[in-house]
This record gives C-alpha cells, sequence and structure tokens, in this order.
C-alpha cells in the first residue's frame, strides 16, 4: 500500500473481471430521452457504444413509510474544444418528482474509485453490507432498504468519472492522460458533467448539494469554487466524507511532528473502541494531548532528556501497544507497522481504513507487509456484483463494457499536474485553498467535514486542524467536523449511518 499514490485515500485495488450477463429488464423500465451515443471513429478507442437511458419506478420503506423513486441510469457525453465526443461518463440518478426538490451529486476518490461506495453504502436507498468486521466477500450482495439514505429530503446523482464504473474514455491512452487523468482536468471535466446534467434535466434553479468522499473529498472544494467561478453554478452545502485535503501533511516526518499528530489520534480510537470505552469525552482527552503535550515534547527531541520517556509512556497507553515496540518507533507509529503489530500475536494485519477491522497475513514473516490492504480486497466483489446487477438486471441498461469499481489504471496514470507534462504542483497544493474561497464566495454556502475516528488513510485530526486554522467567515458553524464510530467508511456501521444522516438534514436545513 506504501507504494501507491494516495491510495491511502479511497479508494483503489486491482482491476475487476468482466460485467456480469445481463439480464431481461423489469415490466416497469421505461425509456428516458437521450441523446443517441456517437459511434467511435476511426482513430479513436473502439468501445460498444452506451445505450440510451434507462428509467425504472422502485420503493423502498424509510421510518416506516414507503417511499417510491425513480432510478434512472444514463451517460452524457464528454466533449473537446471542437465539439468531438472524448468520454462517455455514466451517471445513476434517484429522484422523486415533486416540487422544491435539491439535488446532490455524489463522487468517491482512488483517483480510481467508482461512485458504488457512497452508492451502495451510504447516501442511496438500497445498501449492501461491506466494509465491516466479519463481512465476506462471499456473503450474498443483497440490497436492502437503507434507513440512513438521504433520498427523502434530496435527490442523488452518482457519477463515475471516466476509467470508473463503465464510464470511458474515446481517445487513446496518452490523449487521456492529459484529458482527464491529471488533477486540473479531472476538477474540469466533472464539473462540466455536472453542469450538463443540471441542463439536460432542467434542474439549474434547484437548490444544488455536492458529496465527496476521500479523493472525492479533495475533489469538492474545487469542483464547488470552479462551479461557482467559472461554470455559474452555485453551490448551496458541501459534505465531505472522510476526506483528503491536504497531500502534503503527512509528509517530512523525520522534521515534522504533524505526521504524527495527524495518526496517533486514530489509533488511540481504535484501542478505546476495542475496549469498550470509545466517546466523545474520550476522544477529547486524545485530542488535547496530542495538539499539546505530544506535539511539545516531538519539537524538544534530545533537547530535553525527560521528552522521549514522556511519549513512549503516554503512547503506550493510548494505543495498546508493547512499550518496546514504542520506544523502538520513538513514539512516532508509523502506520503500516502498526497495522502489523497490533494483530501480529493472532497472524492478521489491520486495515488503514479502519485497523479494528482484519485480515489474515499471508506472509506473516516477511519484514513488511507484502499484501494489500484488508478492506480493499474484500469489498471488489459485493459492490461490483451488487452494481452490475442493479444496472444491468434492475434497471435494463444493457452494456456489455467491464465495470470499474476500483481501477489500478487509473491510479497509475494519474498526474498531479495539469496535463502538459510540466508539473505545476497542483496536487501538492490540496485543496483547502478552494475551501476557504468557495466558503468565502457565498456568505450562505455551510460545509459538512466528517470523519470515522479509526480511519488512518484520511484521519480526521488533518481536518480539525485545517478548519482551526481557517478564518471565521460569519457563522463559525458554517464549516464543521463531525467524527462517528468506524473507519473511512464509518458508514458501513448502522449507528453511525444515521447519525450521519440526522447531521446532514440539519446542514440542508440550513440552506
Amino acid at each position: 500500500m506504501s507504494s501507491l499514490r494516495p491510495l491511502v485515500c479511497l479508494l483503489i485495488a486491482f482491476p475487476l473481471f468482466a460485467s456480469l450477463p445481463a439480464a431481461a429488464a423489469g415490466k416497469d423500465a421505461e425509456v428516458a430521452p437521450a441523446a443517441k451515443d456517437e459511434a467511435p471513429k476511426d482513430d479513436d478507442v473502439k468501445l460498444p457504444p452506451f445505450p440510451a437511458d434507462r428509467t425504472v419506478k422502485q420503493s423502498m420503506q424509510l421510518g416506516g413509510r414507503t417511499l417510491t423513486y425513480d432510478a434512472t441510469v444514463g451517460s452524457l457525453p464528454v466533449l473537446d474544444e471542437k465539439g468531438k465526443v472524448v468520454a462517455s461518463v455514466m451517471f445513476t440518478a434517484y429522484t422523486i418528482p415533486g416540487a422544491n426538490r435539491p439535488v446532490t451529486f455524489a463522487l468517491n476518490g482512488g483517483p480510481g474509485a467508482a461512485s458504488v461506495y457512497l452508492n451502495l453504502g451510504a447516501l442511496g436507498p438500497k445498501r449492501v453490507q461491506f466494509g465491516a468486521e466479519g463481512n465476506s466477500p462471499s456473503d450474498p450482495a443483497t440490497p436492502l432498504d437503507n434507513a440512513g439514505t438521504w433520498l427523502d429530503f434530496t435527490d442523488l446523482v452518482f457519477i463515475d468519472p471516466v476509467g470508473t464504473g463503465f464510464s470511458y474514455s474515446r481517445v487513446k491512452d496518452e490523449e487521456a492522460k492529459k484529458r482527464f487523468y491529471n488533477v486540473k482536468s479531472d476538477i474540469e471535466y466533472l464539473s462540466r458533467v455536472i453542469y450538463d446534467w443540471l441542463v439536460k434535466n432542467e434542474r439549474l434553479g434547484s437548490r444544488k448539494y455536492l458529496v465527496g468522499e476521500s479523493y472525492g473529498g479533495f475533489r469538492g472544494p474545487r469542483i464547488t469554487h470552479f462551479l461557482q467561478s467559472r461554470l455559474g453554478v452555485a453551490v448551496n452545502g458541501l459534505v465531505l466524507v472522510s476526506p483528503y485535503l491536504d497531500p502534503v501533511a503527512g509528509g517530512n516526518g523525520d522534521l515534522s511532528p504533524l505526521p504524527w499528530m495527524l495518526t496517533l489520534p486514530s489509533i488511540a480510537a481504535a484501542n478505546l473502541e476495542r475496549h469498550g470505552k470509545l466517546t466523545d469525552a474520550t476522544m477529547r482527552q486524545v485530542i488535547d494531548y496530542t495538539r499539546t503535550d505530544y506535539v511539545t515534547d516531538l519539537l524538544k527531541g534530545h533537547s530535553d532528556p525527560g521528552a522521549l520517556e514522556r511519549i513512549v509512556k503516554r503512547v503506550t497507553e493510548l494505543s495498546g501497544l508493547d512499550p518496546s515496540f514504542v520506544r523502538r518507533s520513538g513514539g512516532r507509529l508509523e502506520t503500516q507497522a502498526y497495522l502489523r503489530e497490533v494483530y501480529r500475536s493472532e497472524g492478521k494485519l489491520g486495515s488503514r481504513y479502519d485497523s479494528n477491522v482484519t485480515g489474515w497475513d499471508p506472509f506473516p514473516f516477511a519484514p513488511t507487509q507484502e499484501t494489500n490492504d484488508p478492506i480493499l480486497e474484500s469489498i471488489i466483489a459485493p459492490t461490483t456484483t451488487a452494481m452490475v446487477d442493479f444496472i444491468t438486471h434492475t434497471v435494463g441498461w444493457k452494456h456489455s463494457g467491464r465495470y470499474n469499481a476500483l481501477s489500478y489504471e487509473v491510479n497509475a496514470a494519474w498526474s498531479d499536474g495539469d496535463g502538459s507534462g510540466r508539473m505545476r504542483d497542483l496536487g501538492s497544493l490540496g485543496s483547502v485553498r478552494d475551501l476557504r474561497e468557495a466558503v468565502a464566495v457565498d456568505p450562505k454556502m455551510n460545509v459538512l467535514i466528517v470523519h470515522g475516528w479509526g480511519d488512518l488513510s484520511c484521519p480526521f485530526m488533518a481536518s480539525i486542524l485545517i478548519v482551526d486554522q481557517m478564518p471565521i467567515m460569519g457563522d463559525a458553524s458554517r464549516v464543521q467536523v463531525r467524527e462517528y464510530p468506524g473507519g473511512h467508511m464509518f458508514y458501513s456501521r448502522p449507528d453511525s449511518s444515521l447519525a450521519l444522516r440526522a447531521d446532514v438534514m440539519k446542514l440542508y436545513a440550513a440552506h
């Protein structure tokens, strides 16, 4: 995992199998109006064109009542500056007829992840269980009514970026890297996809919200600011789920105390949870220690002979690790080393996405971790199976292309530059600048940043420090950070999913 580019934030893994065989559409299926997908020209990539948009009626039980909605699978073309179709982007939308309905656009991260995780894990009307301790890839991928859905108070549109889901580039690899697989181009074409969906569905007048998970959280402030300032689309609210806002915050651990400050609270949270002591109050104590005595003693180094002893004593208490391991680490707990050490006696590994979710270590005597993350290895099958069956069978949107829930290829092709070959350090700047500017532009827009306490890939402490350093622009509650039991995908836990839903409803009610 340490060799992958920030997939430290969800989600990347190996290529998936071809899509499942398509089954017959239900009787309630009807074709929604959609433009015919263009046939590729000779010099373009030759892949099956997308079918027309397709809509089916569905229903779910929520809070003792029946919620009936339209489920649509469709696509939008991405055009170059001359009007040529250079990519086809698939979306999944859940809408309820009625006036004054808000619309929320959802993106996952990677780069290389489809939106299936937010769709079938957190926001959508149906959920599939994945990402929690004890889940198995071979468990039935049965969609169930999602008590944590947001659909009763907002329409939902899930976007699969180029190279994820069924979405694909119409141009060759080198041009695709310039047009899609870099920070600048990614933000610009995805912003245009959102704009085009609004125009196509006559929803420019609706209240609009954006939610991004992980690298989708990196995208969130940048897309919001681009929509505001370049495409003329205001965003009422922004929800960032386990976001990856500042790529450089975790670097230079030989000098800076920041990398160790970011991860220690999440390690402590996992230990508290294992002992049934994880509460808001106990975590406030951990946070206070991290930003006071811990950072002070780290900065003292050997100038204070007692600093290391104090660090080792307190970090041992917080982590539950063997004090000799903590001492060898200097109280600076490197993530992958910790994830092996904490379960070494059981022959297991913890996941960086939630260290209390474990898997067997197939190479326990290797000096370093030799296998992929336990959660990443286990979530591909259930999410792919459920999503492809929903698209091709339930909705009847027939496409024979390959479905990528997670794509190593997209991640490997990614550049932090602008697609020109010149590295402009766009990635290392993070999204904090755009977050500040987006909040400054619109005095009514609210931001909710949410994390699982046990996430070591995108730790909550980073967002706390980022928000605490932002200027207060009007009401201080306009930008909030909330934490819940669980990890990166804390919404896999029913109680945390319901708590997230309640906090999001307050944000939507505010504006």
